[in-house]
């Protein structure tokens, strides 16, 4: 006998929930040939703001989490990633080889984030030089809010924007590939049941236009990642809305996601505490 499939419902990933968009909007999603695929929610301004409060809120447990536990969670993240391997690779679409390459690609950078958890504050804290009887001694810590505006790469690039952000301490809201935004649910998904607390990541699919101004101009957002922007008047328009609050921004940049990443995207959205303390003599 013959039966219809049941078809997905692709909804936003707020606070560890998946709500429709509050305002009921759709847009359809299509493939590289024009086919259907399936409609995503449009997300609003309303959404971004709801996003924007679940992050804030899981900010203080997750930045005061110690490294070794984000660096746990993140790998578990690639443990369940790995587990739907060939779901991922259907939704990316193109040869099934190079599907599975590019999930495996995210796999491996996951996996390459968690490592840094507990190592990041080392290479990039110091012990300064002073002249008199003080330590001196400079630790990274977690700048708070990051709105991330994620590349076209739906996967691959996705993860490496969020997992640099997220390993530090920060948590983020990020506004999906507009025109291949499933593997970015599907991802949620994966992130709702490896022990990451809701609403450290919070995705939002939709229209790049309409969501990253609002967010440049959050006055709980800060810090601001562009990569995904491609219109250079709304990369100035988003710049001059950062300027507000000071958000530190990230700027628009070609970047190979299958290269090795350093340690840039990890120290983007740190803030450097200096303490003195003093010392006998």
């Amino acid at each position: 006998m013959s039966r219809l499939s049941v078809r997905k419902t692709y909804k936003l990933y707020i606070g560890g929930a998946f709500p429709r968009s509050e305002s009921g909007r759709s847009y359809p999603v299509t493939s590289a040939k024009g086919e259907f695929l399936a409609n995503a929610s449009l997300a609003s301004r309303k959404d971004a703001r709801d996003a924007v409060v679940a992050a804030r809120k899981a900010f203080a447990g997750w930045s005061g989490a110690t490294p070794y536990n984000r660096g746990q969670i993140l790998y578990r993240v690639a443990e369940m990633l790995e587990g739907r391997r060939a779901q991922f690779a259907d939704e990316l679409g193109g040869g099934k080889r190079a599907a599975l390459e590019r999930v495996d690609a995210a796999i491996d950078r996951l996996v390459w984030y968690a490592g840094w958890s507990d190592k990041v504050a080392a290479v990039l804290g110091a012990a300064n030089p002073v002249a008199g009887p003080y330590l001196n001694l400079s630790t990274p810590e977690p700048g708070g809010v990051i709105a991330i505006v994620a590349p076209a790469d739906p996967l691959l690039g996705l993860v490496s924007v969020v997992a640099p952000a997220i390993v530090t301490g920060n948590t983020c809201v990020v506004v999906a590939s507009e025109s291949a935004p499933l593997p970015a649910i599907t991802f949620s998904e994966v992130l709702a049941t490896s022990d990451l607390p809701g609403g450290v990541v919070n995705v939002l699919t939709g229209r790049q236009a309409e969501l990253a101004p609002w967010l440049a101009a959050h006055m709980d957002v800060n810090g601001l990642d562009l990569t995904g922007v491609a219109d250079a008047d709304l990369t100035l328009t988003c710049e001059q809305a950062a300027a507000e609050n000071l958000k530190r921004v990230t700027r628009p940049v070609d970047e190979d996601w299958t290269a090795d990443p350093g340690v840039g995207r990890m120290a983007r959205f740190l803030e450097t505490k200096t303490v003195w303390h003093p010392i006998g003599v």
